[in-house]
């Protein structure tokens, strides 16, 4: 299955069918990039290459980025011969990319983004009154997991919860929507983060262990029926009012959204208790791709884009982008997991879509 996404990627991408965010210069960079340099990368960073202030910022170090969206776990499947470097959304297809490949040494990490859940306020309110999560404001708080796995292996149903009597639009089985894991990193992680909480804080690692954690992720999995391949159309369909209460999306999404000066008065951002963060990691394929990854770790200015974007630029929490009232400035009392070897995701996720 996923040979078959990742073929069908790379005849869209050849053929120019795929979403491409062409970074150029406007008429005030006029003779300043010198470089083209052409990549490939997860859909949630689309916006952030096409900001007018990121491409000016790059011109100035004279460099014009040319790139092509797809699912990060898809991106091992494409033929990346004569792009410049791959960007996908976390370190696990990053090392798969960069085996193919032959690329050598620590591959730079420039930013990252935590994973959470959006819900509407109906249903957080809902969730904190059964001990599901826990509001620290009108607009944020924490999802148990433990809690949340319980309800999810118990098929629990929003009907069966105390105060979801007052929302016509709490129904059926209670579940988070998340991307297809076969495919996109952050339904991949969702998986990692379960799996991790089902082996009882232990990172799964052994053919023993996938088989217990199996039955779980299968109904994570199961109970969404069609699962999106991007998290950007997930957002987008949940800030447009569509779809399930309840979106596992990364930060850099929902910071991105208050940065552009919206305040949506029916958004929670829940912070889960055991997450994974996505670390962005670049495959640099040439020095070109070399160069632009170490621009975007050490460059003063397009640090400043990173965060006012919703990333977390290695190594500072200061300044993040609009946390206010629904982002947490620091991550306290978020547990981070480690992820599965790139091998052990790729099963896990093959046994949840069954």
């Amino acid at each position: 299955m996923r040979r078959i996404i990742g073929i069908v990627l790379a005849v869209l991408l050849i053929g120019g069918v795929a979403v491409a965010v062409a970074v150029g210069r406007g008429n005030e960079d006029k003779g300043t990039a010198t470089k083209t340099v052409r990549g490939v990368i997860g859909s949630e960073k689309a916006e952030f290459f096409g900001d007018p202030n990121v491409v000016k910022a790059l011109a100035a170090k004279g460099f014009t980025v040319k790139a092509e969206t797809s699912g990060s776990w898809a991106m091992e499947e494409l033929e990346l011969k004569g792009y410049d470097f791959a960007l996908p959304s976390s370190q696990a297809p990053a090392t798969e990319i960069a085996a193919k490949y032959k690329v050598r040494g620590t591959l730079p990490r420039p930013f990252y983004s935590p994973l959470v859940v959006v819900a509407h306020k109906s249903a957080a309110e809902v969730l904190a009154g059964n001990g599901l999560a826990a509001l620290d404001g009108e607009h944020r708080g924490t999802l148990k997991m433990g809690a949340y796995l319980d309800a999810a292996r118990a098929d629990r149903t929003w009907q069966e919860l105390k105060g979801a009597e007052k929302y016509g639009e709490l129904s059926g089985t209670l579940y988070l929507s998340s991307t297809d894991p076969e495919s996109s990193n952050s339904g991949a992680l969702y998986l990692a983060a379960a799996s991790y909480v089902e082996n009882g804080g232990k990172v799964v690692a052994s053919d023993a262990e996938v088989e217990k954690a199996t039955p779980l992720l299968r109904k994570l999995v199961s109970v969404q029926g069609a699962q999106q391949s991007s998290t950007d159309a997930a957002f987008r369909d949940f800030v447009s009012g569509a779809g399930n209460p309840l979106v596992l999306v990364y930060e850099s999404q929902v910071a991105s959204l208050l940065a552009g000066g919206e305040q949506p008065d029916d958004l929670v951002v829940l912070y889960p208790d055991t997450t994974v963060n996505s670390d962005h990691t670049v495959v640099p394929l040439t020095e070109n791709g070399k160069a632009l990854a170490e621009l975007l770790s050490t460059d003063p200015e397009l640090r400043r884009l990173e965060l006012k974007h919703g990333f977390r630029p290695q190594g500072t929490a200061a300044g993040f982008a609009s946390a206010g009232t629904y982002l947490k400035q620091e991550l306290t009392g978020v547990r981070q997991a480690p992820v599965p070897t790139s091998a052990v995701l790729h099963e896990l996720a093959r046994r949840a879509r069954g």
